[in-house]
């Protein structure tokens, strides 16, 4: 079982370093062939297990690709995981 719980507001920092390289006109591409895989490799150590290996190959075709820089992916998989851990919880004290 995967025990790894980062915050919410690093995932939001992830994010916006993310959404930043989208936001620099003409550098933003350039700067994502750089930050693609070192956002990727971040994302997979810090969720850990399949979802980090299989969000952390998202995360870096998402940050790779023209255009999809604005998806919140380490937000995304916070939230997913903040509503599993609830529904286990839920789960198991019923």
């Amino acid at each position: 079982m995967n025990n790894r719980k980062p915050s919410f507001l690093f995932c939001l920092v992830m994010d916006m370093i993310g959404y930043a390289t989208y936001a620099i006109p003409g550098l933003g591409e350039f700067a994502d062939i750089i930050w693609a895989p070192v956002s990727g490799f971040i994302f997979y150590k810090t969720f850990g297990g399949w979802k980090g290996t299989f969000g952390g190959i998202f995360n870096f075709a998402e940050e790779l690709l023209p255009g999809t820089d604005f998806i919140p992916s380490f937000t995304i998989m916070w939230i997913v995981q903040y509503i599993t851990k609830k529904k286990n919880a839920v789960i198991s004290s019923s």
